[in-house]
């Protein structure tokens, strides 16, 4: 009986043992972790505030010595964590998609435009699509020329931005089920809202298929006019590349001196676009006039170039653009930098402004083509360099008021006015003539010119405003003198 019981202790004995050794395993483990968690937070806590004990430990918490941290790491300190605004919240009332046409400026404004409509309308809008089928061919998309990060985060106080479509809408456009449509242009705010808005509601999703001018200049409500300008001047930042590549252009440029950017856009799209020939031979004529008749949106195909030109409606030719300088007495040892494509012509029409300012230079002459290569048919990101190099010249002159004319303008207004010589084309065609036929010598020449232009360097000027008539106005985005520096009402008046 006792051999039984002992057999049957010692059974229940080793049942019992596993289940020992797993609870002080258990515990065992658990009072390490404790212990760890403690130890961490201790050096932790010494590392801020505390006693000092623990620091001299070797431990993979500690800090390194500062003085065998690298040079280059103590000479960069570290780039403060970029605040973010908070994000404004609201209803969405749908989303608005956005194809731009045109160049990279006419698209630059549209973009700020429908940034100012979709947060009028409280909608969600989808980053827009740039032109890819205009008379440039420039594959680029949005991310490949302005920041999209960027440009979402520092609107999201005012509207929501997202790259793409939820899934199950892209799907539904991605079927076709969408509605398209082109605004009606220079429209007010309120066509928007009146319009637009109960389509968006209907079909969850719009696309507005055509962007340029398709808000008016003026009577909008101040913020939405201080929208666009934040948009222009702060949330379409370009890309690191081309910012970089930007700096150092202007960095080329200044260690030589002052510089002058020259927009001389005396391109063959332009010219064949306005039908201005002045100075072309009879096969440049014939040649703009077939690619005139080759684009059908063009609507204009029957022009007399003489009396376009009379009207101050053609861009400047090279060679009265060295006229007007000389006569300006702009240095002839400035740097001028030729912000614009291949001249029509070649060095046979450049050969004048060459003569008259042998400093000419571009970003094809200061850049290795290997810092080029991956901008190469690609023309909107070629205008970006252009445009970083406008606005940190000394002087911006453009020879013709197309998009980036204007637009460079108003941003060089906004960084203080400086200097844009905005030049009187219809008079100084006519006074050119008087000068080239000897009906005026030098003297009185230069005089005229510069009399003309005293008031035309980029002063302080109200918007001129023009009821009914758009597209004679002066254009918001030359002169958004609602977002600039105030002056004196004096000033104003005088233009000076």
């Amino acid at each position: 009986m006792g051999l039984k019981t002992s057999r049957v202790e010692n059974l229940k004995s080793s049942m019992a043992s596993p289940r020992s050794r797993t609870k002080l395993w258990i515990i065992r483990a658990t009072t390490s972790v404790l212990l760890w968690t403690c130890l961490v937070q201790l050096m932790a806590l010494g590392e801020m505030w505390g006693p000092r004990v623990l620091k001299g430990w070797p431990s993979c918490f500690s800090h390194q010595d500062s003085s065998l941290v690298p040079l280059d790491l103590k000479l960069f300190p570290a780039l403060p964590t970029r605040v973010l605004p908070p994000k404004r919240v609201y209803k969405n009332n749908g989303y608005l998609m956005v194809s731009c046409n045109g160049g990279l400026n006419q698209m630059r404004a549209a973009i700020c435009d429908m940034v100012a409509i979709a947060r009028y309308l409280n909608v969600t809008l989808i980053v827009p699509e740039l032109d890819k089928t205009s008379f440039w061919a420039d594959p680029s998309a949005f991310e490949d020329i302005f920041d999209a990060d960027h440009f979402i985060t520092s609107l999201r106080d005012e509207v929501r931005v997202l790259k793409e479509l939820p899934p199950r809408l892209k799907k539904r456009v991605e079927l076709g089920f969408i509605y398209t449509m082109a605004p009606v242009s220079w429209s007010d705010i309120s066509y928007y809202h009146n319009q637009i808005l109960p389509l968006i509601q209907k079909y969850k999703v719009v696309h507005l298929n055509r962007t340029d001018a398709r808000l008016a200049n003026n009577g909008q409500p101040l913020d939405i006019q201080k929208l666009r300008c934040r948009v222009n001047f702060s949330a379409l930042k370009f890309t690191s590349q081309i910012e970089e590549l930007g700096k150092r252009v202007i960095k080329l440029l200044r260690q030589n001196g002052p510089f002058l950017v020259l927009h001389l856009r005396y391109e063959m799209d332009m010219l064949a676009f306005s039908g201005c020939t002045q100075g072309c031979n009879n096969e440049e004529v014939d040649e703009l006039t077939r690619m005139r008749y080759a684009y059908p949106w063009w609507k204009e195909k029957i022009i007399n170039s003489d009396l376009k030109r009379k009207d101050g409606l053609c861009p400047l030719t090279p060679e009265e653009t060295a006229l007007i300088l000389k006569a300006l007495d702009i240095d002839r040892g400035i740097q001028i930098y030729i912000a614009a494509g291949e001249i029509y012509g070649g060095e046979r029409r450049m050969a004048s402004l060459a003569s008259a300012y042998p400093k000419l230079v571009r970003k094809e002459t200061l850049l290795e083509p290997s810092d080029l290569k991956y901008f190469q048919n690609h023309s909107s990101q070629m205008a970006a360099l252009d445009y970083l190099v406008s606005l940190e010249s000394d002087i911006f002159v453009p020879t013709y008021d197309g998009n980036m004319a204007k637009v460079v303008e108003g941003h060089r207004r906004y960084l203080g006015y400086k200097k844009t010589i905005l030049l009187d084309r219809r008079f100084m065609v006519d006074i050119i003539d008087e000068y080239n036929s000897g009906l005026m010598n030098w003297d009185e020449f230069s005089y005229a010119t510069k009399e003309a232009h005293a008031d035309r360097m980029g002063n302080p000027t109200k918007r001129l405003v023009i009821q009914d008539r758009p597209k004679e106005e002066d254009y918001f985005y030359a002169n958004p003198d609602e977002c600039l520096q105030p002056v004196d009402d004096e000033l104003l008046l005088s233009g000076t």
